[in-house]
């Protein structure tokens, strides 16, 4: 499905009656939130700081409901099974889209059982080793693996989680020969790179931040499209040019609804959340949790899923990931 702003309107002109007095009287009571995370991660922080903001503007709270599991099942399930009124949204990510290529089945298409509403902010990832590292930059990183294949350790967090994929990502468009090490948790990779057991990671920049500032891990480079506010020296992977001038990998977050929610009601929240996210205060605030505010067309959104769905699954057969 196509969605541009012209199908949406035509689709609201095609609506029932009662769909409009629906939208007209929308939102006339408090709206949830499903967030695929538990608290207190970068996701949950941002839907809770964009909830706020379009609590005040829309005079109705937005209540974060958070529903962690393996691939966002759980979540995506009690969305897409919701009644389609606005009153249940999904904090959907690129962990949505992981999921497609991951798993044999699941009890929802995320392209066709969701309907998209706007991005809400992109996430960088970074390359990073121990201080001590002899690696002062990619090129000394990329050197060594050229030169010794098989013998560079690169962590993750777990087997298809989107670091995990970034790093399978990585080494196949370098060109490099690299052992990709899983962990538990962001936790045991910083563990394993200050002590030494593995030679560099690929995280998420945000949970990474008081290890960079304190000087306990270096950042090699950086997987955006630009560097990131608050590390200007550190150059993207894309910058290093050759093999890796496209690379370009970030997490993101965004807010659907179940398919069939009436098309004023999400044209409504696509125009709050691009005024929420055009504020300073909240770009600030996401700023301050490493994460880029961007908002976006619903047609974008769509867009983005199913190129990511292509992109992680291909990832996923070429690193003969099994699927779950």
């Amino acid at each position: 499905m196509n969605f541009r702003r012209r199908d949406l309107l035509a689709l609201a002109a095609a609506g029932t009656a009662a769909s409009w007095v629906r939208a007209a009287d929308w939102p006339a009571k408090p709206i949830r939130v499903v967030v695929p995370f538990g608290p207190g991660g970068v996701a949950d922080l941002t839907a809770r700081a964009v909830g706020d903001e379009l609590s005040k503007q829309m005079g109705q709270t937005f209540v974060i409901d958070n529903r962690p599991g393996a691939g966002g099942i759980a979540a995506g399930s009690i969305v897409a099974q919701a009644a389609p009124d606005g009153y249940t949204l999904l904090l959907m990510s690129n962990g949505t889209a992981v999921s497609e290529g991951l798993f044999r089945k699941l009890p929802f298409d995320a392209q066709k059982d969701f309907a998209p509403i706007s991005l809400l902010g992109t996430f960088d990832m970074a390359l990073v080793v121990p201080e001590n590292s002899r690696f002062h930059t990619l090129a000394d990183l990329l050197a060594y693996a050229k030169a010794n294949p098989g013998k560079l350790n690169l962590a993750t967090v777990a087997v298809g989680s989107t670091q995990n994929l970034a790093a399978e990502l990585f080494k196949t468009t370098a060109g490099i020969s690299v052992q990709v090490v899983p962990f538990n948790g962001t936790p045991a990779v910083i563990t394993a790179l200050r002590g030494g057991s593995v030679d560099a990671a690929i995280e998420i920049l945000a949970p990474l931040r008081s290890q960079l500032e304190s000087k306990a891990l270096r950042a090699l480079a950086t997987f955006g499209e630009r560097r990131p506010t608050g590390l200007p020296d550190v150059p993207t992977a894309a910058e290093s040019g050759g093999a890796l001038a496209k690379l370009y990998v970030a997490s993101w977050n965004a807010l659907a609804a179940p398919a069939k929610t009436p098309a004023p009601i999400l044209l409504r929240l696509n125009a709050e959340v691009k005024k929420a996210l055009a504020k300073p205060e909240l770009r600030k605030k996401l700023a301050d949790l490493s994460v880029d505010a961007r908002w976006s067309t619903p047609e974008d959104l769509h867009n983005l899923l199913a190129s990511d769905i292509q992109r992680w699954s291909n990832v996923i057969e070429r690193a003969k990931i099994p699927r779950m």
